[in-house]
């Protein structure tokens, strides 16, 4: 490592390589390493896909609710960003309008956690042939699979360079990393090293290549491994506690990957802004889904069980459970 030299800016061809083959064992993606950008976190990568891609007023299609800074971004860009509903399946390809990229999470539908089927992934494919569009594939978290096997992503079925596919290493290692990654068609992969160039020049290369080493060495598929039964078991307690305590009020939204869970209200009278601020002066941390949302307004809650031991669940849940109990069903 030539620390005294300007690097190549799609990223160390050691962390590329290890990426690539990471993805072809672990997605099914497919990738040499010329085709992997090595990005600091997945938002930058969504950032030089925009300046590549988009002009202002071009229309770009998210989904809704779906991840707010991404819509933040492209509206900075001048872009119209239109909403699209998700059902329990994922992105409504039905209702998409014409645009120049859509944005969409097919492996874990955040926030609802989802998983796009396969007719809807083809359909999606056929939409962007037909509008001439750029497929952004966000994968943020599925190395953290606890059931069925992962369908084939987007990047895979793409026969005609479309899709751009985003990954990151914030879930599985740490947010304050900065690392994330994205493979992209050789049609765009130029113009995307430009515009990392331009932004930075490029990434952190410390860092890039203790990371090479740690994907080299079988550490870490060993690591996710083991964090995957981990993760598996906090799930399996915030599904069968909050059924436990919540069920009459709230039910949990079906996930089979990631690293939270989303419950919805079995009836109306349920306010997601005053629930969750009540449980946040219990010292219960929980999000309201309406702030995912653009346009019509879901009611529910986001719970995310990363961060705490399996022993505090219970415990948090009881609290929770005691903040919704004192809304008017």
């Amino acid at each position: 490592m030539r620390t005294a030299h300007y690097g190549d800016p799609a990223g160390a061809e050691r962390l590329r390589s290890g990426i690539a083959r990471h993805l072809g064992l672990a997605r099914s993606v497919v990738a040499d390493p010329d085709d992997v950008l090595v990005t600091s976190g997945a938002q930058q990568a969504f950032d030089l896909i925009g300046r590549v891609v988009l002009r202002p007023g071009d229309t770009v299609a998210v989904e809704d609710p779906g991840y707010p800074p991404v819509r933040q971004l492209f509206e900075t860009m001048g872009a119209r960003v239109v909403s699209v509903p998700v059902d329990d399946d994922g992105l409504r390809v039905d209702l998409l309008p014409p645009a120049r990229l859509v944005y969409v999470t097919p492996s874990h539908q955040f926030p609802l956690g989802g998983v796009l089927p396969i007719d809807r992934r083809v359909a999606l494919l056929e939409w962007a042939a037909r509008h001439d569009a750029v497929i952004v594939e966000d994968d943020y978290d599925s190395e953290y699979r606890f059931r069925s096997r992962p369908l084939d992503p987007l990047q895979r079925l793409d026969a005609d360079g479309r899709v751009v596919y985003v990954g990151t290493f914030s879930k599985t290692m740490l947010a304050t990393l900065r690392l994330g990654f994205l493979v992209a068609p050789p049609s765009l992969l130029p113009a995307l090293r430009d515009a990392k160039r331009l932004t930075d020049w490029h990434g952190e290369p410390v860092s890039q290549h203790a990371m090479a080493r740690f994907l080299d060495s079988g550490g870490f598929a060993r690591h996710v491994r083991q964090a995957t039964r981990v993760y598996e078991g906090r799930q399996r307690i915030v599904v069968e506690e909050a059924g436990r305590v919540l069920g009459d009020r709230l039910v949990v939204v079906p996930s089979v990957a990631g690293l939270h869970l989303a419950l919805r209200p079995r009836g109306p009278g349920f306010d997601s802004d005053r629930v969750a601020a009540r449980a946040a002066t219990a010292g219960v941390a929980v999000q309201p889904l309406p702030r995912f949302s653009a346009g019509e307004r879901r009611e529910g809650l986001l719970l995310g069980f990363g961060a705490i031991s399996a022993e505090d669940i219970p415990d948090g849940l009881r609290l929770l459970a005691d903040a919704v109990s004192r809304e008017q069903p």
